[in-house]
C-alpha cells in the first residue's frame, strides 16, 4: 500500500446530492468498493495502527460490514456484525442513540467473551451517533475497544467531539 494507492481509492470515492434527502451530500463508496486494489489498500490502511491488538473486528452496519470481512480474512481475526435493532434473532444488547433527523438503536449478538479486544470499522464518521453507540455497545458486552476506523470523516459535522480518537483515512 502506498500513498498513490490511497489517494486512487480516495478519488474512487463520489458525491451525489439532494441523497437521502434535499440538502444532503452523500458520500457513495460503491466505487471503490468496486475496485479491488483500492479496497485492498483501504482495508490495510484501515487496520495498521492496530496491529496484533485485537481480536475481533465490530463492523458497524452496513457498509462497516464490508470492510471488517475484509479485516477478518486479513487477520483472522472474527466479526461482531453490529446491527440496527431487530435484525437480531437473540440480542445480547442494546444502545439507542440521536441521528441528524431522528433516533435509532443498534444491537449486538452474545458472541464477546470478557475482555476480548474489539476494533470498530465503519465507512463514514458524520455526527458520531452511530459509532459512539457501537462503542459503549461493547463495553455493555463486556469487551475492551482497542479503536476506532473509518473510511472517510466529514470533519464539518463533529462526530470525533462524541467519539473520541478514531484513525480516519480521508477527511472532508
Amino acid at each position: 500500500m502506498t500513498q498513490s494507492d490511497l489517494a486512487r481509492a480516495q478519488s474512487l470515492i463520489t458525491s451525489i446530492p439532494d441523497y437521502p434527502e434535499p440538502g444532503v451530500m452523500f458520500r457513495d463508496i460503491s466505487p471503490l468498493l468496486a475496485d479491488g486494489p483500492a479496497m485492498r489498500a483501504v482495508t490495510e490502511a484501515l487496520i495498521e495502527p492496530f496491529a496484533g491488538q485485537f481480536d475481533i473486528v465490530g463492523g458497524l452496519e452496513a457498509r462497516g460490514f464490508l470492510f471488517a470481512g475484509a479485516i477478518s480474512t486479513m487477520t483472522g481475526a472474527g466479526i461482531l456484525p453490529i446491527r440496527k435493532a431487530g435484525k437480531l434473532p437473540r440480542p445480547a444488547a442494546a444502545v439507542s442513540y440521536t441521528l441528524e433527523y431522528g433516533t435509532a438503536t443498534i444491537e449486538g449478538p452474545d458472541v464477546l467473551k470478557e475482555g476480548e479486544r474489539v476494533l470498530l470499522i465503519d465507512d463514514i464518521l458524520a455526527t458520531g451517533g452511530t459509532l459512539t453507540a457501537a462503542q459503549a455497545l461493547v463495553r455493555d458486552l463486556g469487551a475492551e475497544v482497542v479503536g476506532s476506523a473509518v473510511v472517510l470523516e466529514l470533519t464539518a459535522l463533529g462526530g470525533r467531539e462524541h467519539t473520541g480518537e478514531v484513525h480516519t483515512l480521508f477527511a472532508e
